[in-house]
């Protein structure tokens, strides 16, 4: 694969999760209600932040280097979204 293709498959990657954590954070909810986009761009930062948490889970699993390293980070990352997804509820 030439470096352009693999450019333009990480791109198309890239809007493509960009997308995907718009929809998933509720665009069509402020989109059909009219109300502000701030908890949809909370939303999708912290869709990302549990992203980075599951890659760096995955990375451990495979990686023999940094492998505690990895471990720690993911779940902490996954921890973090998740308590400010409670905490934007109210739940917390």
């Amino acid at each position: 694969m030439n470096k352009t293709t693999s450019v333009l498959f990480t791109s198309f990657k890239w809007i493509y999760l960009i997308a995907f954590f718009t929809l998933v954070a509720g665009i069509f909810y402020s989109l059909i209600t009219e109300t502000p986009y701030d908890k949809v761009i909370s939303g999708v930062i912290i869709s990302f932040v549990g992203l980075a948490g599951g890659v760096l889970l995955y990375k451990s699993a495979t990686s023999r280097n940094k492998r505690m390293l990895f471990l720690v980070s993911g779940f902490a990352l996954l921890t973090l979204s998740l308590f400010v997804i409670f905490a934007m509820t109210g739940r917390a």
